[in-house]
């Protein structure tokens, strides 16, 4: 019996896969989809927020924003790609395929575009401040009617297959059992890393498993030290959740437990700076005055963001009395090394999404460029994979038990999420690196010697936890100078005033 097979398969299910995987079934290909999530709550894009940025025929205007927020260390041809094909893709599917219905200014005529941190204008599409899941359950259930798309749900992929130095394919588990799945052409897009942390915007499934995988069969990957850290994320009470961008947009102010409004003293651009430049701005005054709210009483919260109104109300927080922030893991900027089509270093595999360094984000992303990202690498990767000559799996295509798992997984997470949050998180330093890399190191020695190949999901999953948190802070050593999200406390001093925060 031969292995299961598809033209193309892709590895995740949020708008980075699934519009990979229409690009690719509108060039004839026949598409496997195979996701972990087991509902729409299980990818990342389920849980943005602030909306997607388009270009608004300003495309240079965008460029220099992007660029801005980087701390100028964005590829510009990366960037010239997404913003020359921005407001296309948007239009063709988001708007024209999936009838996306975002928000207008009220008469229904035109979009009520919105402006979010670093950006000189109003250009973000939104849908009030959960664009996310507008976006991803229409284009889920799309694709979920599409006679060339089928999509594996509750299904993780452990490895790549690779043949003679090209990926061929990838073994899933679903169930407790492996197949492996051979392929013309994969396409990672898996995700981020949000499960390496204590706190985090992602779902807990983010374990960086592509990432991994990637890493593991010898493709490139670049920029990991690159951890962006959104500044305002309520953990009061219940689960963390966001407080989008888009807030301060409309006029919200930071202040510290005081009621001093702190942000004009770190930036010229105060709450509407860079990311980055925020977020060390909100823990170093939690550090000196015990705590930051944001104030919403310059808006109409409840009526301009009813979503979030909610969210609030739910998690027993008053917005009247300042929404109590802290920075959270948001965003990894790095990932495995593309091209402007998505192709990765290794033949047939592919990359897209926050599982991918585009050179788009650099050393830090600019607000509402992940979906369009996503979008624009989906679709780009997605026609091209279809070029990919056939593959003859030979292979068995049994099914095959997964290993016995004896180590504490969940005591492994904590120890790899204490050694993140402590020495890999908003400031690093030499001496908390060598720390981190220790602990990663040993854990990942005992996961990887206990448990026998193929893995259970949850071994597998602290594994890619294990090698791309042990990637980051390696990177994060070997990069002595602090930009953007990288801050080191060794290499340089921290003023209040400084453009990097």
């Amino acid at each position: 019996m031969t292995m299961r097979s598809s033209d193309v398969l892709v590895l995740g299910s949020g708008i980075a896969g699934l519009s990979a995987a229409l690009g690719a079934a509108r060039n004839g290909a026949e598409v496997t989809i195979a996701t972990k999530a087991t509902r729409p709550e299980g990818a990342s894009t389920w849980w943005a927020q602030g909306g997607i940025a388009v270009a608004r025929k300003k495309p240079e205007q965008f460029q220099r924003d992007i660029i801005a927020a980087s701390s100028d260390t964005s590829d510009p041809d990366a960037v010239a790609t997404l913003v020359r094909h921005a407001d296309a893709a948007v239009r063709d599917v988001l708007i024209d395929t999936l009838g996306i219905g975002f928000d207008t200014g009220g008469n229904g005529a035109s979009f009520d575009y919105g402006r979010e941190a670093a950006h000189s204008t109003d250009r973000i599409l939104h849908v009030d401040a959960s664009t996310g899941k507008h976006i991803h359950v229409p284009f889920l259930n799309y694709l979920a009617d599409h006679e060339r798309v089928e999509i594996r749900d509750d299904t993780a992929a452990l490895d790549l297959l690779q043949d003679n130095g090209a990926v061929t394919g990838a073994r899933l588990e679903s169930g407790g059992r492996a197949t492996d799945w051979a392929a013309n052409a994969i396409i990672v897009a898996t995700g981020g890393i949000g499960a390496l942390y204590g706190q985090s915007t992602n779902p807990r499934g983010a374990t960086g498993d592509g990432i991994a995988m990637a890493t593991r069969a010898g493709a490139a990957v670049d920029d990991l030290e690159y951890v962006q850290f959104h500044p305002t994320v309520c953990v009061e009470s219940g689960d963390p959740f966001l407080i989008s961008e888009a807030v301060r947009g409309e006029g919200a102010l930071l202040r510290n437990a005081t009621g001093d409004r702190f942000m004009p003293a770190y930036h010229e651009d105060a709450e509407l700076a860079p990311r980055d430049v925020v977020a060390r701005a909100v823990d170093r005054e939690r550090q000196k005055t015990g705590r930051v709210v944001l104030d919403v009483s310059p808006l109409d919260f409840a009526s301009t963001f009813p979503d979030l109104m909610a969210l609030c109300e739910e998690n027993g927080v008053d917005p009247s009395t300042g929404i109590p922030v802290v920075p959270a893991e948001h965003f990894l900027c790095g990932g495995i090394d593309v091209d402007t089509r998505g192709r990765t270093s290794l033949d047939r595999l592919y990359a897209v999404g926050e599982c991918a360094r585009t050179g788009v984000h650099g050393a830090n992303r600019l607000a509402s460029t992940s979906l369009l990202e996503g979008l624009v690498w989906g679709l780009r990767a997605g026609e091209t994979s279809v070029g990919e000559s056939p593959v003859r799996p030979t292979a068995e295509g049994r099914k095959r038990e997964v290993g016995s798992l004896s180590v504490d997984v969940e005591a492994g997470f904590t120890r790899v999420r204490d050694a993140m949050d402590t020495h890999v998180s908003l400031r690093r330093s030499a001496e908390g690196l060598h720390a981190a890399a220790a602990t990663i190191r040993e854990v990942k020695a005992e996961i990887e010697s206990d448990v026998s190949a193929p893995m259970p999901r949850p071994a597998s999953e602290l594994r890619s936890a294990c090698t791309v948190g042990l990637g980051i802070a390696e990177a994060a050593l070997a990069n002595e100078q602090s930009v953007g999200c990288h801050y080191r406390t060794d290499a340089s001093a921290e003023a209040p005033a400084a453009a990097n925060g």
